[in-house]
């Protein structure tokens, strides 16, 4: 496969995932806000910020975190290299430029759902919904993904769109975990604490495992149990590096040598490790070291598999 092919394939992949990964972030951080016994709205919605490390580029254009115009920066705004408008804007021309590598449903779920949000876009969301835009990204995020799994042959352009996928999955996981486990430990009562780790596990989808997983209340050494060991949550560290052991090896040819063996080593250390040396280690400690050899992967990636030779 072109590298110039394999690379639009991953960042297809990686930017419907970025949406979708966007819309749940604001989801939870705009319901905390209005939560009755939280004094400070603005604290919840500087999460995003911190989570995505866009604070700068939001302050420089606003001269205080509101609620409304952090929700507009994440969505709609097209300035904003990484709101949803221009991930699925991004996505859907990268779609285009592999329409040959996908399949009909394929191509119509990205193109249909690029049409349809520049209708909304129109409106804007206030006139949407902001809850209801937020479902509508996710169920077409959802949608993509199940054509994809449903009717692409399982070759390379398949583990591409898997690559890219997970790679932005792991990412988003460790950094959202981070966030709000150091605004948890800085400030909040019980109660919102409890709310915010609820929150955490509704935005990646896993509250229902949770509570199947263990009989206790929540609790934040449990739910960062959950999100990087968790062996079947389908977004925990250890599950997305799982997937990515898969698909790297299965790519035809001997080429990324070295991109297998950093996914190789990292999921082990996840397949052996526990929650006990995570908190010796300190957990901001961990996932930022985690974030880093994620990054130095997707750059290793990047170099062996995307870059025209």
């Amino acid at each position: 496969m072109l590298s110039r092919t394999a690379s639009d394939l991953y960042w297809l992949s990686r930017f419907i995932e970025r949406a979708e990964n966007t819309a749940r972030m604001l989801d939870v951080a705009w319901n905390l806000s209005m939560m009755s016994f939280v004094t400070n709205p603005r604290d919840e919605m500087m999460a995003p910020l911190m989570i995505t490390g866009t604070n700068e580029l939001f302050m420089s254009r606003h001269d205080q975190v509101r609620v409304r115009d952090v929700l507009h920066f994440f969505t709609l705004d097209e300035d904003n290299p990484g709101s949803i408008f221009n991930c699925l804007r991004l996505a859907r021309e990268n779609g285009h430029a592999v329409r040959g590598k996908i399949t009909g449903e394929m191509w119509e779920s990205i193109n249909s759902t690029w049409l349809e949000l520049r209708e909304l876009r129109r409106g804007g969301l206030d006139q949407f919904g902001v809850s209801a835009f937020f479902e509508w990204v996710k169920n077409r995020s959802h949608l993509f993904r199940g054509a994809t799994y449903g009717t692409i042959m399982r070759n390379d352009a398949f583990r591409f769109l898997r690559i890219g996928t997970f790679i932005e999955r792991a990412d988003n996981t460790a950094r959202i975990l981070d966030v709000k486990y150091q605004i948890g430990a800085a400030d909040g009562g019980e109660t919102l604490d409890f709310y915010r780790w609820h929150a955490l596990l509704t935005s990646v989808g896993a509250y229902e495992s949770y509570r199947e997983l263990y009989s206790e209340a929540i609790n934040a050494d449990r739910v960062a149990e959950l999100l990087i060991l968790g062996a079947e949550v389908p977004r925990s560290l250890r599950s997305c590096m799982k997937m990515l052991c898969e698909m790297l090896p299965a790519i035809e040819g001997e080429a990324g040598q070295t991109a297998k063996r950093l996914a190789a080593v990292q999921f082990a250390r996840l397949q052996y490790g526990d929650l006990e040396h995570i908190l010796e280690i300190g957990l901001h400690d961990y996932l930022t070291d985690f974030l880093r050899r994620v990054n130095e992967l997707a750059d290793t990636i990047r170099e062996e598999y995307l870059e025209v030779v």
